[in-house]
């Protein structure tokens, strides 16, 4: 690293060297990975995908240092001027060193195949947060020295962290599950087993009262109108009944009053 950078550059290309470091770092464990998953096309190609993205963002992040006038070591160190050059390409060699040691630890891990692939989403999502955690820093940091280009790149590093790692949050469930149908047998599984059955009976238990309620709702309208219905004719019996009983009244006062007249008359 060039030893005429000011303190602002300086701090720039640290902190761009650490997110250039855990790019290179990620380009030969998702090669890994990558082999790992031939048996789900769809994360595989997701996989292939970002791996593509990660070398692109190795080289932008390369580019920018240089442009601020520093070299891109894939180290991590903290600062330009804590240890010799020497140092700082015997640390980049462990580093990669360690990468290149991880794909097979990886595919060792896991006792089945599914569970494997679960460890390896795991490890990846951790890495994406890590990787988001790097560009939100170098962006807030590249915004509060006014270096726009800065600012652009990690903004821009850091949504295609984002998707990934919202990618493998969806697929992380999927392959747990998957742990389980290849692990588990499926009588120790709590679908098959009694903690369905005993909500089944409380539900039937709650279903009588209702069948209890309905029959006794239908009772109590037929009482009413059973009496109802009786009370109804008597009234209109009575009436029917008394008016012509005020009809045939007249006539026979119409017959006293003439056999009166008949009677004065003689």
């Amino acid at each position: 690293m060039a030893d005429d950078l000011n303190a602002r550059d300086s701090k720039l290309v640290q902190y761009l060297n650490e997110a250039y470091g855990k790019e290179k770092e990620l380009e030969a464990a998702l090669q890994a990975h990558i082999k790992m998953a031939a048996s789900r096309a769809s994360y595989k190609k997701r996989l292939q995908d970002h791996l593509k993205e990660t070398k692109a963002q190795a080289k932008g992040l390369e580019r920018r240092i240089k442009q601020l006038g520093g070299k891109a070591e894939a180290g991590n160190l903290p600062g330009p001027d804590v240890v010799s050059s020497a140092a700082t390409a015997a640390t980049s060699a462990a580093t990669t060193a360690m990468a290149a040691a991880k794909g097979p630890v990886h595919a060792l891990r896991g006792t089945g195949e599914a569970e494997k692939l679960l460890k390896n989403a795991k490890t990846e999502l951790w890495n994406e947060h890590e990787e988001i955690g790097n560009y939100l820093a170098i962006e807030t940091l590249a915004d509060a020295l006014g270096d726009k280009d800065t600012s652009k790149l990690a903004r821009e590093f850091r949504r295609q962290e984002e998707r990934m790692a919202a990618f493998l949050q969806k697929l992380i469930p999927t392959l747990t599950k998957a742990v389980v149908t290849e692990e588990v047998p499926a009588s120790q599984r709590r679908t098959n087993g009694s903690r369905p059955a005993k909500r089944s009976s409380r539900s039937r238990s709650r279903a009588k009262p209702a069948k209890r309620s309905s029959s006794s709702a239908r009772a109590k309208p037929a009482k009413r109108s059973s009496s109802s219905a009786r009370a109804k004719p008597a009234k209109r019996a009575s009436t029917s009944r008394a008016k012509p009983a005020k009809s045939r009244a007249k006539p026979a006062k119409a017959k006293a009053a003439a056999a009166r007249r008949a009677s004065s008359s003689s």
